[in-house]
Protein backbone atom coordinates (compact mmCIF):
# COMPACT_ATOMS: atom_id res chain seq x y z
CA UNK A 1 0.00 0.00 0.00
CA UNK A 2 1.22 3.60 -1.21
CA UNK A 3 1.25 6.28 1.02
CA UNK A 4 1.15 9.67 -0.83
CA UNK A 5 1.28 12.96 1.37
CA UNK A 6 -1.35 15.07 -0.65
CA UNK A 7 -0.83 19.14 0.73
CA UNK A 8 -3.42 20.99 -0.67
CA UNK A 9 -1.70 24.91 -1.20
CA UNK A 10 -3.16 28.27 -2.08
CA UNK A 11 -2.61 31.75 -1.03
CA UNK A 12 -6.42 32.81 -1.09
CA UNK A 13 -7.41 33.05 2.63
CA UNK A 14 -10.02 35.43 4.80
CA UNK A 15 -8.31 35.62 7.58
CA UNK A 16 -4.33 35.68 6.71
CA UNK A 17 -2.81 35.91 3.16
CA UNK A 18 -1.20 32.94 2.39
CA UNK A 19 -0.94 30.91 5.42
CA UNK A 20 1.44 28.12 3.91
CA UNK A 21 4.23 30.99 2.57
CA UNK A 22 4.56 32.80 5.83
CA UNK A 23 7.90 32.24 7.35
CA UNK A 24 8.26 30.01 10.48
CA UNK A 25 11.58 30.34 10.92
CA UNK A 26 12.22 34.37 9.59
CA UNK A 27 15.34 34.68 9.48
CA UNK A 28 16.72 31.98 7.56
CA UNK A 29 13.47 32.12 5.42
CA UNK A 30 12.02 28.88 6.01
CA UNK A 31 7.96 28.94 5.58
CA UNK A 32 5.47 26.99 6.98
CA UNK A 33 5.20 24.73 3.97
CA UNK A 34 8.56 23.77 3.74
CA UNK A 35 9.19 23.11 7.31
CA UNK A 36 6.13 20.61 6.43
CA UNK A 37 7.45 19.02 3.62
CA UNK A 38 10.84 18.86 5.38
CA UNK A 39 9.46 16.85 8.31
CA UNK A 40 7.49 14.54 6.48
CA UNK A 41 10.69 13.75 4.23
CA UNK A 42 12.01 12.03 7.61
CA UNK A 43 9.42 9.59 7.50
CA UNK A 44 10.41 6.62 5.54
CA UNK A 45 6.38 5.16 5.57
CA UNK A 46 5.27 8.01 3.33
CA UNK A 47 6.39 7.25 -0.47
CA UNK A 48 6.04 10.20 -1.82
CA UNK A 49 5.03 13.99 -1.03
CA UNK A 50 3.34 15.79 -3.64
CA UNK A 51 1.79 19.89 -3.82
CA UNK A 52 -1.79 19.86 -4.65
CA UNK A 53 -2.06 23.79 -5.86
CA UNK A 54 -4.88 25.81 -6.62
CA UNK A 55 -4.70 27.39 -10.22
CA UNK A 56 -4.02 31.01 -10.46
CA UNK A 57 -0.97 33.31 -10.73
CA UNK A 58 -0.53 33.94 -7.47
CA UNK A 59 -0.15 30.36 -6.83
CA UNK A 60 2.77 30.23 -8.59
CA UNK A 61 5.34 30.34 -5.37
CA UNK A 62 4.13 26.74 -4.28
CA UNK A 63 5.52 25.71 -7.83
CA UNK A 64 8.74 27.16 -6.86
CA UNK A 65 8.74 25.17 -3.68
CA UNK A 66 7.77 22.26 -5.07
CA UNK A 67 11.09 22.73 -7.89
CA UNK A 68 13.24 23.85 -4.71
CA UNK A 69 11.89 21.07 -2.35
CA UNK A 70 12.42 18.25 -5.33
CA UNK A 71 9.07 17.39 -4.52
CA UNK A 72 6.20 17.00 -7.55
CA UNK A 73 3.00 19.44 -7.43
CA UNK A 74 -0.34 19.28 -9.74
CA UNK A 75 -2.44 21.95 -10.76
CA UNK A 76 -6.38 22.22 -10.43
CA UNK A 77 -9.41 23.84 -9.16
CA UNK A 78 -9.58 26.64 -5.99
CA UNK A 79 -12.57 25.42 -5.10
CA UNK A 80 -12.53 21.68 -5.35
CA UNK A 81 -9.86 20.69 -3.28
CA UNK A 82 -10.96 17.02 -3.42
CA UNK A 83 -10.18 16.62 -6.69
CA UNK A 84 -6.91 18.17 -6.18
CA UNK A 85 -6.04 15.62 -3.37
CA UNK A 86 -6.87 12.85 -5.93
CA UNK A 87 -5.00 13.85 -8.84
CA UNK A 88 -2.05 14.95 -6.43
CA UNK A 89 -2.26 11.07 -5.03
CA UNK A 90 -2.88 9.38 -8.56
CA UNK A 91 0.16 11.03 -9.64
CA UNK A 92 2.54 9.29 -7.64
CA UNK A 93 0.03 5.80 -8.23
CA UNK A 94 -1.07 6.36 -4.32
CA UNK A 95 -3.45 4.27 -2.56
CA UNK A 96 -3.54 5.48 0.52
CA UNK A 97 -3.64 9.84 1.21
CA UNK A 98 -1.54 11.15 3.52
CA UNK A 99 -3.51 14.88 4.52
CA UNK A 100 -2.50 17.38 6.60
CA UNK A 101 -3.12 21.21 6.03
CA UNK A 102 -0.49 23.21 4.91
CA UNK A 103 -0.83 25.58 7.75
CA UNK A 104 0.08 22.86 10.73
CA UNK A 105 3.53 23.13 11.21
CA UNK A 106 3.59 21.32 14.11
CA UNK A 107 2.17 17.60 13.33
CA UNK A 108 2.03 14.33 16.41
CA UNK A 109 3.51 11.28 13.64
CA UNK A 110 5.73 9.30 16.81
CA UNK A 111 2.87 6.30 16.36
CA UNK A 112 2.73 6.63 12.55
CA UNK A 113 3.64 3.27 11.68
CA UNK A 114 0.98 1.85 14.53
CA UNK A 115 -1.49 4.34 12.92
CA UNK A 116 -0.95 2.90 9.13
CA UNK A 117 -0.95 -0.51 10.21
CA UNK A 118 -4.49 -0.18 12.31
CA UNK A 119 -5.55 1.98 8.84
CA UNK A 120 -4.53 -1.14 6.73
CA UNK A 121 -5.89 -3.85 8.87
CA UNK A 122 -9.18 -2.50 9.96
CA UNK A 123 -10.02 -1.24 5.60
CA UNK A 124 -10.79 1.81 7.27
CA UNK A 125 -11.84 4.84 4.69
CA UNK A 126 -10.54 6.98 6.85
CA UNK A 127 -8.23 7.24 10.37
CA UNK A 128 -7.55 9.77 12.92
CA UNK A 129 -6.09 10.21 16.43
CA UNK A 130 -8.81 12.34 19.00
CA UNK A 131 -7.56 14.44 21.30
CA UNK A 132 -4.54 15.96 19.89
CA UNK A 133 -3.71 19.67 19.99
CA UNK A 134 -5.66 21.77 16.82
CA UNK A 135 -3.49 21.49 13.41
CA UNK A 136 -1.91 18.23 15.16
CA UNK A 137 -3.56 15.60 13.89
CA UNK A 138 -3.16 13.95 10.30
CA UNK A 139 -5.95 12.23 8.25
CA UNK A 140 -5.03 8.71 6.61
CA UNK A 141 -7.76 8.12 3.56
CA UNK A 142 -8.46 5.66 1.25
CA UNK A 143 -7.65 6.88 -1.85
CA UNK A 144 -11.27 4.96 -3.39
CA UNK A 145 -13.09 6.66 -0.82
CA UNK A 146 -12.28 9.98 -1.66
CA UNK A 147 -12.83 8.75 -5.66
CA UNK A 148 -16.17 7.43 -4.53
CA UNK A 149 -16.99 11.09 -2.79
CA UNK A 150 -16.23 13.23 -5.59
CA UNK A 151 -18.74 11.60 -8.22
CA UNK A 152 -21.34 10.67 -5.92
CA UNK A 153 -21.44 14.13 -3.38
CA UNK A 154 -22.47 17.39 -4.24
CA UNK A 155 -20.70 20.30 -4.88
CA UNK A 156 -20.42 21.12 -1.35
CA UNK A 157 -18.59 18.03 -0.84
CA UNK A 158 -15.91 18.80 -3.61
CA UNK A 159 -14.34 21.38 -2.09
CA UNK A 160 -12.52 21.92 0.89
CA UNK A 161 -14.78 19.92 3.04
CA UNK A 162 -12.80 17.19 1.57
CA UNK A 163 -14.02 14.62 3.90
CA UNK A 164 -17.70 15.78 4.49
CA UNK A 165 -19.36 12.90 2.21
CA UNK A 166 -17.69 9.99 4.48
CA UNK A 167 -18.85 11.25 7.29
CA UNK A 168 -22.46 12.03 6.18
CA UNK A 169 -22.17 8.60 4.86
CA UNK A 170 -20.86 6.43 8.03
CA UNK A 171 -23.34 3.21 7.22
CA UNK A 172 -21.11 2.86 3.60
CA UNK A 173 -17.24 3.92 5.05
CA UNK A 174 -15.58 2.38 8.34
CA UNK A 175 -14.22 5.49 9.67
CA UNK A 176 -11.41 4.88 12.52
CA UNK A 177 -11.04 7.17 15.55
CA UNK A 178 -8.08 6.11 17.69
CA UNK A 179 -7.14 7.57 21.03
CA UNK A 180 -4.27 10.00 22.14
CA UNK A 181 -1.72 7.02 22.99
CA UNK A 182 -0.45 9.28 25.87
CA UNK A 183 -2.68 11.16 28.29
CA UNK A 184 -0.53 14.29 28.26
CA UNK A 185 -0.78 14.76 24.48
CA UNK A 186 -4.63 14.90 24.94
CA UNK A 187 -5.01 18.76 24.93
CA UNK A 188 -7.76 19.59 21.98
CA UNK A 189 -7.84 22.80 23.52
CA UNK A 190 -4.68 24.11 22.32
CA UNK A 191 -4.06 25.84 18.60
CA UNK A 192 -0.94 24.66 17.00
CA UNK A 193 -2.28 25.95 13.57
CA UNK A 194 -2.13 28.79 11.51
CA UNK A 195 -5.30 30.58 10.63
CA UNK A 196 -5.33 34.09 12.34
CA UNK A 197 -2.70 36.38 13.37
CA UNK A 198 -2.76 35.52 16.46
CA UNK A 199 -1.74 31.81 15.41
CA UNK A 200 1.26 32.72 13.60
CA UNK A 201 2.78 34.85 16.32
CA UNK A 202 2.13 31.63 18.74
CA UNK A 203 3.58 28.55 16.34
CA UNK A 204 6.99 31.44 15.59
CA UNK A 205 7.51 31.96 19.41
CA UNK A 206 6.95 28.11 19.45
CA UNK A 207 9.51 27.41 17.52
CA UNK A 208 12.17 30.10 18.25
CA UNK A 209 11.85 29.21 21.97
CA UNK A 210 12.70 24.98 20.81
CA UNK A 211 13.94 24.75 17.39
CA UNK A 212 17.04 22.72 17.17
CA UNK A 213 19.30 22.35 14.25
CA UNK A 214 19.47 18.92 12.60
CA UNK A 215 15.48 17.85 14.43
CA UNK A 216 11.99 18.85 14.67
CA UNK A 217 10.22 19.77 17.90
CA UNK A 218 8.10 16.82 19.09
CA UNK A 219 4.77 17.91 20.88
CA UNK A 220 5.31 17.22 24.17
CA UNK A 221 7.79 19.93 24.18
CA UNK A 222 5.16 22.04 22.63
CA UNK A 223 2.58 20.91 24.95
CA UNK A 224 4.76 22.05 28.37
CA UNK A 225 6.30 25.15 26.62
CA UNK A 226 2.43 26.33 26.12
CA UNK A 227 1.36 25.40 29.80
CA UNK A 228 4.88 27.61 31.02
CA UNK A 229 3.94 29.91 29.20
CA UNK A 230 0.02 31.38 29.11
CA UNK A 231 0.61 34.56 27.59
CA UNK A 232 1.50 32.50 24.34
CA UNK A 233 -0.84 29.94 25.11
CA UNK A 234 -3.78 32.57 25.74
CA UNK A 235 -3.00 34.81 22.72
CA UNK A 236 -4.88 32.28 20.30
CA UNK A 237 -6.73 30.14 22.91
CA UNK A 238 -9.79 32.15 22.60
CA UNK A 239 -10.61 31.69 18.35
CA UNK A 240 -13.07 29.02 17.81
CA UNK A 241 -11.81 26.08 15.34
CA UNK A 242 -14.43 26.60 13.47
CA UNK A 243 -16.24 23.58 11.04
CA UNK A 244 -14.09 21.27 9.04
CA UNK A 245 -10.85 22.45 9.76
CA UNK A 246 -9.57 18.54 9.21
CA UNK A 247 -12.65 16.80 10.04
CA UNK A 248 -15.64 17.11 12.27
Amino acid sequence: MKVVATLACRVQSKRLYAKPLQFLDIEREISIVEYIISFLKTCPLIDAIVLAISEGVENKPFEHIAQKMRIPFINGSQKDVLQRLITAADKEQGDIVYRVTTECPFIYMDNFLDVLKAHIANKAALTVIEGLPEGAYYELIDLNALKYSHKHGEDRHRSEFCNLFLFEHPEQFFLQRLTVPDVALKRPELRLTVDYPEDLIVVREIYKALKKEGSFIPLDKIIRFMDANPGIKNMNGWIDAGVGRIWN
